[in-house]
């Protein structure tokens, strides 16, 4: 018997949903633009059963993804569970048998995979496409495929055996120079290894380079930026060890006096000439993007001075604080000619703001002008009466790097945002010129709405309908016909008995 009652999974309108959906020829309000053809896909959790413990992480929520198909101005929706081995486990034994978030030593008695911690995976983090296939990740197993047009599971692939780490980042980047992922596992060779494996990938598919690189501490390689030089990575205050694991602890807290360190690993070197930089305490979960300016590096992320998750303890057991969670634009300036090992950082704005930040991915590793993300503008109304007590981000934005201007786009009095993603009109159009996508959650009417924005007027072209609350999103992507193959029959050919007379 499933009973919820006990937590730690929300209420409300983020209450467990537990099934799986088809919506065929969704309802749309306004006119979707007609160049869009292909998908905006979803990944994130919710509890298929409950946690092993009250105290669990929100992150160790059941994979589940959805896509919004869209082409001729019409749209599709499909939403399925990542059919994990962990899932499938827990749906043979009736009951969650895993432990708590990244600690395999709070499991069921039945079920010993300490020393294979990867089989406890929920992949429920982010989707990348990448050489013509569709992957949902999350940072300590292999990426799992999922077929693009059914969303079922194909399962967890290690590009024909080349990729030997045990871990897969959420955040891989896609060279748009190159058409290289590059990719990488912390925690590559087990738990609370300081090991950090880092892979080229060919626009085929094809693993071409492995870089080995030990890490100052282990903690939470969540993000990276790359430039065209470097691959460059974030060691912030997050902090673990097999005997906290052992204690039966979740796999990480928070240490205030640990220093933010940066690793510059040439990308025509071999990991043995990472170089890494030290600053102040910091965490850098998400990152914008970087590039090279002759003998510096730019880095822009959004950065909080403390930890931005109250469910991860603080180590000296202190409070949690909301204000040391508050994220800013930041740039930092690394000087590769420089013989010292310290970096500038400027706050570009002292806006409080979402750290899920996108840009034009077309930009990646590049100059660029524009970032994307949300936040929760103040100055807008709230229908608490109709919304309840809700946490509403209720608004996306560009931010002009150039001169500091501000857009803003406001989805409604009763709504909160999720990540955004932005779509150029075209391959050649002008950064910025394009669209914003991203699903809206609205409190009052109990459902998910997918709104669709001209990235330049920040003014709302259309919105479509679902006539049911969707599973949240951790990071959602759009991807066109040209990058994964997308079918265009709506379903799949009937194949069943048909009456003659």
């Amino acid at each position: 018997m499933v009973d919820f009652t006990q937590g730690p999974a929300p209420k409300g309108y983020f209450s467990p949903l537990r099934f799986e959906a088809d919506i065929y020829d969704c309802e749309v309000e306004g006119s979707i633009p007609k160049e869009l053809n292909g998908a905006f896909i979803r990944v994130g959790g919710e509890y298929f059963y409950p946690p092993s413990r009250p105290d669990d992480s929100p992150f160790s929520t059941d994979g589940f993804i959805s896509s919004f198909r869209i082409r001729d101005g019409l749209v599709d929706f499909k939403a399925r569970w990542i059919k994990t081995p962990r899932f499938l486990k827990n749906l043979n034994a009736r009951k969650q048998v895993f432990g708590v978030y990244r600690n395999p030593f709070t499991a069921d008695p039945s079920n010993d995979y300490a020393d294979k911690p990867f089989l406890g995976t929920v992949a429920n983090t982010a989707p990348i496409a990448h050489h013509g296939k569709l992957y949902a990740l999350k940072e300590d197993a292999h990426p799992f495929e999922i077929d693009p047009n059914t969303l079922e599971t194909l399962g967890p692939w290690n590009f024909d055996g080349k990729y030997t780490a045990q871990t897969f980042s959420a955040h891989p980047k896609v060279d748009p120079v190159s058409g290289e992922m590059i990719c990488y596992g912390y925690e590559a060779t087990g738990l609370c290894t300081d090991d950090l494996w880092i892979y080229t990938v060919s626009p085929q598919g094809k693993v071409t380079r492995e870089y080995k690189v030990k890490v100052p501490y282990v903690s939470t390689l969540h993000d990276m930026v790359l430039t065209q030089k470097y691959m460059i990575f974030p060691v912030y205050g997050y902090v673990t060890s097999m005997e906290r694991l052992r204690a039966g602890q979740l796999h990480w807290a928070f240490d205030k006096n640990m220093p933010t360190y940066w690793g510059f690993v040439p990308r025509d070197g071999d990991g043995s000439d990472v170089r890494w930089f030290k600053g102040p305490a910091s965490v850098v979960m998400h990152t914008i993007n970087a590039f090279d300016d002759g003998n510096k590096v730019i880095v822009d992320a959004p950065i909080s001075d403390g930890n931005p998750f109250p469910f991860f303890p603080q180590v000296d057991g202190s409070p949690w604080s909301p204000q040391l969670a508050r994220h800013t634009i930041r740039r930092l300036v690394f000087d590769m000619a420089s013989t010292g090992d310290t970096y500038q950082e400027t706050i570009l704005d002292p806006t409080d703001v979402v750290d899920l930040a996108r840009i034009d991915d077309r930009y990646i590793s590049l100059p660029y002008k524009y970032v994307y993300s949300s936040m929760a503008d103040a100055s807008q109304p709230y229908d608490a009466a109709r919304a309840g007590p809700n946490r509403a981000v209720n608004s996306y934005f560009r931010y002009d790097l150039s001169n500091g201007e501000w857009r803003k786009y406001f989805a409604g009095d009763v709504h909160n945002l999720q990540e955004v993603t932005f779509i150029p009109r075209s391959a050649t159009a002008p950064e910025g010129d394009g669209w914003l996508i991203g699903t809206a959650s609205n409190y009052a009417d109990m459902r998910t709405e997918l709104v669709i924005v001209d990235a330049i007027e920040m003014k709302e072209l259309a919105r479509v309908f679902l006539p049911f609350r969707m599973t949240p999103q951790v990071h959602a992507r759009w991807y066109n016909n040209t990058e994964l193959p997308f079918s265009d029959e709506v379903m799949p050919p009937y194949r069943g008995r048909v009456q003659e007379s």
